[in-house]
C-alpha cells in the first residue's frame, strides 16, 4: 500500500543509528526519481538510469546526509553548526539548521561560488563568511572550530553525513530489484562515492540491528566508477591539488576529506576514478538537458561525461544495468545553460506581435 514518504531516516530507520525516541530533523528528503535515460541507453547498449538528486528539498544530494547530521547535532545538544562549502552543503546546512532551530555558520572560498547556492544559504538565515582561500582551507578552519569551540561540524567528515547518504544506494536497489552492474558518480570531496559503496555493501549482506538480523536485500554489489574534473583530480594525480580549477564548482576540491574511503570504494568494487575535462562536462550537461530532459548543474554532469568518454574508448560493456547519480539541480548554477557551445550568450529570437510571423518562425503551416 502506498504511503506518504517520511524522509530517509524514518524510511530506513532500521539501518541507521537512530531509535524511535530520536528527534528527527527532516524536510522530506530522499525518494528521488530513478529516471531511465533513453538516449544514453541507446548510445551504450546498456540500460542506463539517472538517480536525480536535484529533486531533494534544497536541490542536491547533500540533504540525505544533512538530515542525519542535523539530527545528530540536536541529539548532542548543539546550539550552532558550522560547515565549509563550495555551495550545496551551505544551502542544505542552512535549511536544516533552520528546521532544527539552530544557528548556522557557513565558510565558503572566495570567488567562483554559484549565486544560486549562496542565495539559498542567505535566505535560510546562515551567517556567511567568505574565506580568502579555497575549499580545503575552509574545511580546515571548520574542523578547528568544531574541535575548539561550541559548534557542531556538519561536513561529510562527520560520519552521520555518510550514514544518511548511503540511503541513495538503498533506493536504487529498492527501485531496480537488485544492485546495478555499474554505479557512476561525480567525485569532489568523495563522500558520496564512499556512502553509496557503504550502502551497497550493507544491502548485499545480512545486517545486524538491535532487534535482530535483517536479511540481504541485493544479490551483488556494483562496480563503482567515479569521475573528477581534470583541473581538480587529486585521485588521478595521486596527491592533493593545491590550486584546483574547474568550472564545475561543486567538485572543485583538491584534497578530498573522504580520500581513504573513496579509494577503498574504488578498489574493493574493482572500479575506477578518472578525470574529464571542463569541455566534456559541459557537453554532458547539454546532453542531459537536450536529450534526456534532466537539468543538472555542471558538476553533476561529470559522471555522464565519464560514461560518454568511456563509451567512446570502447570501455563500456553492453547489456548491463548502469546507474548514474546526478547530484544537483541545474537551477543551482543556471548560467551555463544560457551559453552556446561557442561560449556566446543565448539570445531569444525577436518577432513582431503577429501570429503568422510566429508560426513561420516555428516552421508551422496553417491547417
Amino acid at each position: 500500500m502506498a504511503h506518504q514518504w517520511r524522509g530517509v531516516i524514518r524510511e530506513y530507520a532500521d539501518r541507521l543509528p537512530v531509535t524511535e525516541a530520536t528527534k528527527v530533523i527532516t524536510l522530506g528528503e530522499g525518494g528521488t526519481p530513478l529516471v531511465h535515460a533513453q538516449k544514453l541507453s541507446e548510445l551504450t547498449g546498456s540500460e542506463v538510469y539517472l538517480k536525480v538528486e536535484g529533486m531533494n528539498p534544497t536541490g542536491s544530494f547533500k540533504d540525505r546526509g544533512m538530515t542525519m547530521a542535523m539530527t545528530a547535532a540536536v541529539e548532542a545538544g548543539a546550539k550552532a553548526v558550522v560547515c565549509a562549502s563550495t555551495g550545496n552543503t551551505s544551502a542544505s546546512a542552512a535549511a536544516y539548521a533552520t528546521a532544527a532551530g539552530l544557528k548556522c555558520a557557513v565558510l565558503v572560498p572566495e570567488g567562483k561560488i554559484s549565486m544560486g547556492k549562496l542565495s539559498q544559504a542567505i535566505a535560510h538565515g546562515a551567517t556567511l563568511l567568505q574565506v580568502d582561500g579555497n575549499f580545503d582551507n575552509c574545511l580546515d578552519i571548520a574542523r578547528k572550530l568544531g574541535e575548539s569551540y561550541p559548534v557542531f561540524l556538519v561536513n561529510s567528515v562527520n560520519p552521520a553525513r555518510i550514514q544518511g547518504q548511503k540511503t541513495g544506494a538503498f533506493e536504487v536497489v529498492d527501485s531496480l530489484g537488485d544492485a546495478p552492474d555499474i554505479h557512476v558518480l561525480p567525485v569532489g570531496n568523495a563522500g558520496n562515492i564512499s556512502a553509496y559503496w557503504k550502502g551497497y555493501k550493507e544491502y548485499a549482506a545480512p545486517f545486524e540491528t538491535s532487534n535482530g538480523t535483517l536479511p540481504a536485500v541485493s544479490t551483488k554489489t556494483p562496480t563503482m566508477w567515479g569521475f573528477q574534473a581534470a583541473g581538480a583530480a587529486p585521485f588521478v594525480a595521486g596527491h592533493p591539488i593545491t590550486e584546483p580549477d574547474t568550472i564545475a564548482t561543486a567538485i572543485r576540491i583538491g584534497n578530498p576529506a573522504s580520500w581513504d574511503t573513496a579509494v577503498a570504494a574504488r578498489d574493493e568494487s574493482g572500479g575506477l576514478i578518472e578525470a574529464v575535462t571542463d569541455d566534456e562536462i559541459l557537453d554532458a550537461h547539454r546532453w542531459l538537458s537536450s536529450k534526456e530532459g534532466v537539468f543538472v548543474e555542471p558538476g553533476s554532469a561529470a559522471g555522464v561525461a565519464g560514461l560518454i568518454k568511456k563509451h567512446a574508448a570502447g570501455q563500456v560493456p553492453s547489456g548491463k544495468t548502469i546507474v548514474i547519480t546526478v547530484t544537483g539541480h541545474g537551477l543551482k548554477d543556471p548560467q551555463w545553460a544560457l551559453r552556446t557551445e561557442d561560449g556566446s550568450d543565448v539570445q531569444p529570437v525577436k518577432v513582431p506581435n503577429d501570429v503568422v510571423t510566429v508560426a513561420a518562425e516555428l516552421g508551422l503551416e496553417e491547417n
